[in-house]
């Protein structure tokens, strides 16, 4: 697959910061020296989790988005190979792939002039090609028995990781949404706000939760639309942390008995986290600890399928900030299944 990078051994010894008495995540991770095919060169592996990046930022482009997704994979890596290799992190179960790597898109993306409706067609249609690659990958990853984790880019990707999820089930799959959008706009052509409403109408998505969703950025016209999708629950940030009216723990129980019945995703969108570099960062969110304990509540099921981490977008002055927001959910998704 061209757009697959993979992790070398030599990438993983540069990054790596080794201190005498300690012993790093990174040292202990697998990576593989050659690829032919995904699904054979992982399916004997003795890893659980298969860990890979997304470096675009074409689909919050094509949403007139901030862009800088990309960045993400970058970011994380750095911090999450020099993390503490202990009894708490599992680090021999972790298989880290690479990374899928659009510069090229980007390039295109960067020359073109996004108030013309021809410009945006054509970002909306790289994203589409974008969906092929992640939907190929994650089907790969799950056929194989292994859980992907997936660092990075726009929230487009869901669509990639619902539709391979559910390729490689045979069958629809749920999804909980940690996100201050719903992302089931239109289908005006494939960008970050529709990847579950594309999902859904073609048949890779059943139950779909939206925990945290921001009253004042839903419009009515898409609060009407999710209204008539039978499958489609919400609960919003300002019943939960304003009016007090929920319960954040009580919600993530409510939620998962929701999705868990059958194999659900775990969506990540950092718009969500409070003060957070991303897409459409807010004054006005979940805390870190908050989102951690989401990750939790919810990969400690046994349904569990993957975990995607999205949209944050790192500047040079947040990018070791992020890199350990998403080091710490990813390895609280580790624990969660471990204990």
């Amino acid at each position: 697959m061209e757009h697959l990078i993979l992790f070398t051994e030599k990438e993983k010894q540069l990054l790596l910061k080794k201190r005498k008495g300690e012993t790093k995540f990174g040292e202990h991770v697998q990576v593989i020296p050659n690829l032919t095919n995904i699904y054979d060169d992982i399916v004997n592996l003795d890893v659980d989790y298969v860990v890979f990046g997304i470096k675009e930022d074409i689909g919050v482009t094509a949403n007139h988005g901030k862009t800088g997704t990309y960045k993400a994979w970058d970011a994380t890596l750095k911090v999450l190979l020099n993390i503490q290799s202990n009894i708490f992190t599992s680090a021999k179960r972790v298989l880290i792939l690479g990374h899928l790597d659009y510069t090229d898109e980007r390039h295109t993306i960067a020359d073109l002039d996004l108030s013309k409706k021809k410009s945006i067609s054509k970002a909306r249609q790289l994203v589409s090609s974008i969906d092929k690659d992640v939907t190929y990958t994650v089907s790969s990853i799950v056929k194989a028995g292994k859980i992907p984790v997936i660092i990075g880019g726009g929230h487009n990707n869901a669509y990639g990781n619902i539709k391979g999820s559910a390729l490689a089930k045979n069958h629809r799959i749920n999804v909980v949404n940690f996100d201050a959008h719903s992302d089931f706009r239109a289908e005006e052509g494939r960008h970050s706000g529709n990847g579950f409403s594309y999902a859904f109408a073609e048949g890779f998505l059943k139950y779909y939760f939206i925990f945290g969703l921001h009253e004042n950025y839903t419009s009515e016209t898409l609060l009407k639309t999710m209204k008539k999708v039978k499958t489609l629950k919400y609960n919003t940030y300002e019943d939960m942390e304003v009016r007090k009216k929920l319960n954040f723990s009580s919600e993530i129980k409510y939620a998962l008995d929701y999705v868990s019945e059958r194999p659900f995703g775990i969506e990540i969108d950092c718009d969500a986290i409070r003060n957070i570099e991303s897409s459409a960062m807010t004054p006005s969110g979940f805390s870190v600890n908050k989102a951690r304990q989401f990750v939790h509540g919810f990969g400690k099921h046994k349904n569990a399928t993957y975990l995607h981490i999205c949209e944050a977008a790192p500047t040079p002055n947040t990018a070791s900030q992020i890199g350990k927001l998403i080091t710490y959910l990813i390895t609280d998704f580790i624990r969660a299944h471990k204990f």
